[in-house]
C-alpha cells in the first residue's frame, strides 16, 4: 500500500528524541505516539508510554529499538500503528511477557547454542513445551556457558571464552525475561551477533504477542502518514 510504504520512510534512532527530526529521528514508541495523534513526548521506558500502550510489548519493541543495528530498526516500522491501543488486563500482559520470553528461548537462543557448540542445549530450548521447561533449558544454558568461558579463559582460548561468555548472558537474560519483557529484548542483542537472522526473528516474536489479547483500533492510514509528514515538516520550520 502507497500510505504504509511512505509511513515507512520514518527513520527509527535509539533512545528517547525530545521532538521528531526532519526524516523521524524517534524511537519506534515515540513514531507510534505520532502516528496515532498522541501529544508528543520522549519515551526512555515503557512506563512513560500513555496507558493505552500495552507494557509488556512497548517494552520489548523498546528495547529491540535500542538494540537493533541502524540498517536493521526500520524492521519495527511495520508496527507503528499497533501500539497505541494495546493495553489489555494484567492477565493478557502477564500472557504476552510469557510469550516474549517462551518465544526467545525457543526461537533466539538455539542458533548462538548451536554455534557454540551446544547442541543438546540448543534441542532442549526449541522443543520446550512450555515456559517452564524453556527457563529450566536456559538456566542450564547459562551454567554451561559460564563455566565453559572460566575454562576457557584459564587456558587463554579468547575466542572460543568470548562466545561461551555470550552463550551465559544471554541465557541469564532469558531466565529474567519471564518478569521483565524488555530482557526478552536483550535475548535477541547478545544472539544477533553470532546467529544470523536474529533480528527477523525478533521482529516475528513482536508479532505474535501483538496477536495476543486486544488489538489496536484500526488507525486511518492516510491520517497516520499525515501526521508523521506534519512532524517532519515542523522540524523543518
Amino acid at each position: 500500500m502507497a500510505g504504509f510504504d511512505h509511513i515507512l520512510n520514518w527513520r527509527l534512532l535509539s533512545g528517547s528524541h525530545p521532538f521528531p527530526g526532519p526524516d523521524g529521528g524517534t524511537c519506534i514508541n515515540e513514531a507510534a505516539l505520532v502516528a496515532a495523534g498522541l501529544p508528543y513526548r520522549a519515551i526512555r521506558s515503557s512506563d512513560e508510554c500513555p496507558p493505552c500502550f500495552s507494557r509488556p510489548l512497548a517494552a520489548y519493541a523498546l528495547g529491540l529499538n535500542d538494540a537493533m543495528p541502524d540498517g536493521e530498526r526500520h524492521r519495527l516500522m511495520a508496527f507503528v500503528l499497533r501500539l497505541s491501543g494495546s493495553a489489555d488486563t494484567p492477565a493478557v500482559e502477564a500472557e504476552r511477557t510469557a510469550f516474549l520470553a517462551l518465544e526467545s528461548i525457543r526461537s533466539l537462543l538455539p542458533p548462538l547454542l548451536e554455534r557454540a557448540g551446544f547442541a543438546a542445549l540448543a534441542t532442549r530450548c526449541a522443543a520446550a513445551a512450555d515456559l517452564d521447561e524453556a527457563l529450566a533449558a536456559a538456566r542450564s544454558a547459562a551454567w554451561a556457558g559460564g563455566a565453559r568461558a572460566q575454562a576457557a579463559s584459564g587456558q587463554r582460548a579468547w575466542v572460543s571464552g568470548a562466545l561461551a561468555a555470550a552463550v551465559s548472558r544471554t541465557a541469564s537474560a532469558a531466565i529474567r525475561a519471564a518478569e521483565d519483557p524488555r530482557c526478552a529484548a536483550e535475548i535477541a542483542e547478545g544472539a544477533a551477533p553470532f546467529a544470523p537472522g536474529t533480528w527477523a526473528r525478533a521482529a516475528v516474536i513482536l508479532d505474535g504477542a501483538l496477536r495476543i489479547g486486544r488489538q489496536a483500533p484500526d488507525i486511518d492510514l492516510f491520517a497516520a502518514r499525515d501526521r508523521l509528514d506534519a512532524a517532519r515538516s515542523a522540524a523543518h520550520a
